[in-house]
């Protein structure tokens, strides 16, 4: 079996550990059983619920038993958030959520075979359990006075909001949680962002007082850019793994845009490129940083993961094609439509002046710049260059009936767009 703390460590996955010594030993002696939970409280998983189910994927191909679990009732309860109280849903959106979210995670994990993966809802065991159980069996193990010195807790504490007695009962959901799966598979590991501690220490915690037995933790860093920011969200919006929330053209391109000094960061974290090649895309980064090397292993190798190959393929062949390097008409309506949602756009329809769309669409300033634009040769319609100042948007034009791409010089692009 690999020495997967090295692994996980090696590639940026490891924060803190209750006892590392003990969980490399238990790691070494393996398998060992790990769980991570996800609560829905949107419709789909983001950014950082990625790392996450990357960390099960290595412990799971180091041989170990996971468990992924899906909270179907902590998801009605909420995670308490530093700043303010959650809105809670209705038991029947949590349900399709949770349903979504069970469908998103099994892709990631091996299902079939020697050694696969377990998925739970944690409502299987919470929704019979009368509140006088729950407070006599579980309750009765924690102490007020450790509860509200956990991070979120102790904000919220100090707040002018305070906090609902519902939220600060989360952490013993959780902590039932890990409970449960002990009792039930055996698991030893509970995983999480570093950002869950305080709920983590929760789940060990109530074993050691109710089994006697010691367990394990593993947590995973912040990940920010070299400014300080966290990564996970492109102008102002959250990276969702749902391609209908965050388009796979959109995912692919903020995974390509990642600037230099975070690319191997991440490259080590979100790939299973092996030290080798991760050291020779460094080089890249160093040596040949224009050619972005790095950003496009990057972006091609998640999106894959995450959307698959065919596409990857496509947000690829669109990317070229954007800039004159493909075939605009061969792009399939839906990749068109999301390339086409990332740039600045002009409602047009059959018979639009080209130099109107220029200026609705925010590549010229002004008419008379739209048509000096064409005069000088730096004016193109779907890769074809405007040579008439006159010219108009014809049916041939737009391509699937709504869409033509407009380009000044070699990068600036825009979208003319048929509107609804």
């Amino acid at each position: 079996m690999v020495d997967i703390l090295d692994e996980l460590k090696w590639r940026g996955l490891v924060a803190q550990t209750t006892d590392e010594a003990a969980l490399r030993q238990a790691l070494a002696d393996g398998p060992l059983t790990a769980y991570c939970g996800f609560d829905p409280t949107a419709p789909s998983l983001h950014f950082g619920n990625l790392v996450q189910l990357i960390v099960l994927r290595h412990l799971q191909r180091a041989g170990h038993r996971v468990i992924c679990l899906v909270g179907g009732s902590t998801g009605l309860i909420g995670d308490p958030r530093p700043s303010a109280e959650r809105v809670l849903k209705t038991k029947e959106q949590t349900a399709q959520w949770v349903a979504r979210i069970q469908d998103q995670v099994r892709p990631f994990l091996r299902s079939d075979g020697e050694n696969p993966a377990v998925f739970v809802n944690n409502l299987d065991w919470t929704q019979g359990l009368s509140a006088l159980d729950f407070l006599r069996d579980v309750g009765k193990h924690f102490r007020v006075n450790q509860m509200v010195k956990k991070e979120a807790i102790a904000a919220r504490l100090n707040s002018d909001e305070g906090i609902s007695y519902t939220e600060f009962s989360y952490q013993l959901l959780q902590g039932l949680d890990y409970l449960q799966l002990f009792r039930d598979y055996g698991c030893t590991l509970q995983t999480g962002g570093n950002d869950q501690w305080g709920n983590l220490t929760a789940g060990s915690d109530l074993i050691h007082r109710v089994e006697g037995a010691s367990v394990h933790l593993l947590t995973t860093p912040l990940l920010t850019d070299s400014s300080g920011e966290k990564f996970g969200k492109s102008a102002g919006n959250a990276i969702w793994l749902s391609a209908d929330m965050t388009s796979p053209y959109a995912f692919y391109q903020y995974w390509l845009n990642v600037e230099d000094a975070s690319v191997v960061t991440l490259l080590k974290v979100f790939t299973d490129r092996s030290r080798e090649q991760i050291e020779a895309l460094d080089r890249e980064v160093t040596e040949r940083p224009f050619a972005r090397e790095a950003q496009r292993t990057l972006a091609a190798d998640v999106t894959t993961l995450v959307h698959g190959a065919q596409a990857t393929a496509a947000v690829e062949a669109a990317s070229r094609a954007l800039f004159g390097r493909g075939a605009l008409d061969e792009l399939d309506e839906r990749t068109l439509a999301d390339a086409t949602a990332e740039l600045p756009q002009a409602s047009v329809k059959a018979g639009s002046s080209v130099v109107d769309a220029f200026v609705d669409a925010g590549l010229s300033a002004s008419r008379s710049a739209a048509r000096r634009t064409i005069d000088e040769g730096g004016a193109y319609v779907n890769n074809v260059k405007v040579t008439d100042p006159d010219a108009v948007l014809t049916a041939d034009d737009l391509l699937h009936g709504r869409f033509a791409v407009l380009r000044r010089g070699k990068k600036s692009l825009a979208a003319a767009v048929v509107a609804s």
